[in-house]
């Protein structure tokens, strides 16, 4: 289909424009804690949630924004995650109102969000007296908006495609934040989309959330679920292509280049992970179901035994199969293959669920590697599932045992 990488995140499709500051909620005047990203156009737009039951009150607001199936706009603070706050509704409705102030567009038609501490109350003031310098920011500027929504993030996750559809040149942007409490259910993190391409809100729905499956469900950090994880797109539809509505051949082309950006950035969110060093990524073949294959995917990128051996490079592959066998699947474990590979090499570990004779050496040498597959095949069937994770590191525990101080 033509498609390729392209800069600009958030702002790469055809009307979009994006910002961060600093307001104040965050105490480190160096860091961005304040975004916004608006589209000329009222947008078509679509999101996924959190599936936790303690949720932050971004999230019910946004939902109810949603309900109509359109948006112009996304504003997000990070440092406080607006999350079991007593008036904490009132605040999330209060971000939209700013945005209804400096613009014109309906507070109704604005996507909130907000990302860090839980529990703490988020001051409407900072933000309110940041607003017009936060429009005034508006630009060519997915950068600054990333920033602005990163909490103990090391590096911006950002992506941008081009691609045609009916003589249509075509994008599609994103952003993210996210590294720790990251073991999703419909969404991960903090997740912006953006896309020109005209494309109905029941049809973008059924696109993000069949591709949230096999993408950003498919991460895991730390096996937390976050309070507060949203994954919203909006398309405008300036790009000019005859608007898709149904599943047809210009649908299947937008949710390939849609689903190319979310796995890029689900990777990035991995392998960025709190105190992390490398990028796991675990491959399974050979499974009855696709179920099957998803479940035991995920399932070994969880271990936190796994992740430990991953971070001292240890080709400890009874983990792996340990794993396997406590997902939950009717696996047979006579059948089971293992892999480890990176740039330095493939490295057979395990044949018909028995070890096989392999250079600690160059094992030391493959899974010492930034990047490292687990590939395992079942040997039961025909479908397949990757999974994203990374190590297991002393730095986590570090960040995680003062995050709130």
């Amino acid at each position: 289909m033509g498609l390729y990488e392209i800069k600009g995140g958030v702002c790469a499709p055809i009307g979009f424009k994006a910002g961060g500051i600093h307001c104040g909620i965050r105490k480190n005047k160096a860091k961005k804690d304040f975004a916004l990203i608006v589209s000329e156009v009222r947008a078509a737009a679509a999101g996924v949630y959190t599936t936790n039951l303690v949720k932050g009150a971004p999230v019910e607001v946004t939902k109810e924004h949603l309900a109509d199936g359109y948006a112009q706009a996304i504003i997000c603070n990070s440092g406080n995650a607006n999350t079991c706050n007593s008036d904490g509704i009132e605040i999330a409705n209060a971000m939209c109102m700013l945005v209804e102030k400096v613009s014109g567009i309906s507070s109704d038609d604005v996507i909130v969000a907000s990302t860090g501490v839980i529990g703490q109350k988020l001051e409407i003031k900072p933000m309110s007296d940041g607003i017009n310098e936060l429009y005034a920011a508006l630009g060519d500027n997915s950068a600054d908006a990333n920033e602005a929504i990163m909490t103990t993030d090391t590096v911006q996750k950002s992506v941008a495609v081009q691609f045609i559809i009916d003589g249509a040149v075509c994008r599609i942007g994103a952003i993210a934040k996210g590294i720790g409490m990251v073991c999703p259910n419909m969404a991960t993190n903090l997740i912006f989309i953006t896309s020109d391409v005209a494309i109905s809100p029941a049809m973008l729905q059924v696109a993000l959330t069949n591709d949230v499956k096999s993408s950003f469900n498919m991460i895991s950090v730390d096996g937390d679920q976050s309070t507060n994880d949203t994954c919203c797109i909006l398309a405008n539809g300036l790009a000019g292509n005859a608007l898709i509505d149904s599943d047809n051949a210009a649908y299947k082309i937008f949710v390939k280049a849609l689903h190319y950006c979310t796995v890029k950035l689900s990777k990035m969110i991995a392998k960025d992970g709190e105190g992390a060093t490398k990028l796991i990524e675990c491959n399974v073949k050979g499974a009855k179901t696709a179920k099957m294959a998803k479940t035991v995917a995920k399932t070994v990128i969880k271990s936190s035994l796994v992740k430990a051996a991953m971070f001292g490079a240890d080709a400890n592959w009874g983990r792996v199969l340990c794993a396997i066998g406590y997902s939950g699947e009717r696996i047979d474990p006579l059948k089971i293959d293992v892999d480890f590979k990176s740039k330095k090499g493939n490295l057979p570990v395990c044949r018909q669920g028995y070890g096989v004779e392999f250079s600690e050496e160059l094992a030391k040498k493959i899974l010492s590697e930034d990047e490292v597959k687990i590939n395992v095949n079942l040997n039961l069937g025909s479908c397949s599932a990757s999974a994203w994770g990374c190590d297991l590191t002393y730095d986590y525990v570090k960040i995680n045992g003062d995050y709130r101080t």
